[in-house]
């Protein structure tokens, strides 16, 4: 966003907010499209931003699910049920089972375990259908099936009437700098996919994968991407086992359009130190790779000071905690009450890891900036439904 489209914004909404900028997330979706291979495909993990869905219906073909949560969201949101990957390492049987007894469209549903491949399967069989699955193998996590696992269940199970096996999900990360080590995990799980076909009879319509594609988060952070991409397509190009890939995103999809507003509301200086309070804080802005508030994020501050002399600064949030800080020793000009910062890159995780219940304070208003018009999708509102007890109610 420019300058005048965020004081517009902010001069329209109270702060904190966050905005998401439609544009750019088409952008970023169109731009990844075109520097990978024509036979991939993506899949927008719902974790990292739940307020994009529905921008990303017509571009994005999955959409991972991890809870029930999620799961209504889509639903209220009319994402195709052939869009969906029911995820997640906690299925419980209700949950399953009424997606499947409602459901019968959903585009496929991953096994992390055997309690988990018992349970589709005996559902499968009570309601007589044939459900898709991916078989997720573990990266050495608490995730996935173990390599024996996945080959038992395909010698035992692989023309079973009740499931329909699509192939492989792995994830291992995230934030990969390396292609080296991208190279490996695809190598691996080439040999893995290849193994299963010759030694079993197995050949995957399809590998999700999740290779955790970076983003650059702070100043001093930079890399080439379109080299990285063009590097990691060729390694995809490679394989020798040729099967459609799924890439599961999140962060390298959605990072780029958000931005975080929170403006100044009181200034001081203790011990020689100066001190910014700002309306937001560390409940709303969530770094991968922030530590002890040491780097700097890519930011805007407004109104511009160029006549002014740089002096560092130390953005403290509205939480009582000496942890919530933003930035230390951020060398800008004199800080005002009123003065906005406006914190780059927020369009992923930031509104949905952050504490915000510490405190009580209200959820941060959430706009999306579509064709040049901002539109208000939450409110910010003052309400503590889950530390105000019903002293009405007869049992305590």
């Amino acid at each position: 966003m420019n300058k005048q489209q965020i004081e517009k914004i902010a001069n329209t909404f109270p702060t904190p907010l966050y905005v998401f900028d439609i544009s750019t997330l088409q952008k970023r979706v169109a731009e990844l499209k075109s520097a990978l291979p024509a036979h991939v495909n993506l899949c927008f993990a719902v974790k990292a931003n739940t307020f994009i869905i529905r921008e990303l219906v017509d571009c994005i073909e999955r959409f991972e699910l991890c809870s029930p949560g999620e799961v209504n969201i889509c639903e209220s949101l009319s994402v195709p049920e052939s869009k969906m990957v029911i995820s997640g390492v906690n299925k419980t049987p209700a949950f399953i089972e009424n997606l499947i007894q409602t459901k019968h469209e959903v585009g496929v549903y991953t096994v992390e375990s055997m309690t988990q491949f018992r349970l589709l399967y005996d559902l499968a069989e009570k309601y007589r259908i044939k459900l898709p699955v991916l078989l997720r193998l573990t990266s050495g996590n608490q995730f996935g099936l173990n390599e024996d696992e996945i080959v038992d269940i395909l010698q035992q199970y692989c023309n079973s009437p009740c499931l329909k096996f699509k192939g492989i999900q792995y994830f291992s990360g995230t934030q990969k700098q390396s292609l080296k080590r991208l190279k490996r995990e695809l190598d691996y799980l080439d040999d893995f996919l290849l193994k299963l076909q010759s030694e079993y009879g197995f050949t995957a319509e399809e590998l999700e994968f999740g290779p955790g594609l970076p983003v650059a988060y702070f100043l001093a952070e930079s890399y080439d991407e379109a080299e990285y991409l063009k590097g990691f397509s060729e390694l995809l190009d490679n394989m020798r086992f040729q099967t459609k890939i799924t890439l599961e995103l999140g962060r390298s999809i959605a990072a780029s359009c958000g931005t975080y507003l929170t403006r100044v509301v009181d200034v001081k200086k203790n011990r020689r130190e100066n001190y910014a309070i700002l309306d937001g804080g560390i409940h709303h802005l969530v770094y991968y790779g922030q530590t002890m508030a040491m780097k700097i994020p890519k930011f805007q501050l407004l109104p511009q000071k160029p006549d002014e002399e740089l002096q560092n600064w130390n953005l403290c949030g509205s939480l009582c905690t000496i942890n919530d800080i933003l930035v230390k020793q951020l060398p800008v000009r004199a800080l005002h009450p009123g003065d906005l910062f406006a914190f780059e890159t927020a369009g992923a995780y930031c509104m949905t890891e952050g504490i915000s219940l510490f405190l009580s304070r209200a959820l941060p208003t959430v706009v999306l900036l579509k064709d040049d018009k901002p539109i208000l999708v939450r409110e910010s509102k003052e309400t503590y439904p889950i530390n105000t007890p019903n002293y009405e109610s007869e049992e305590l």
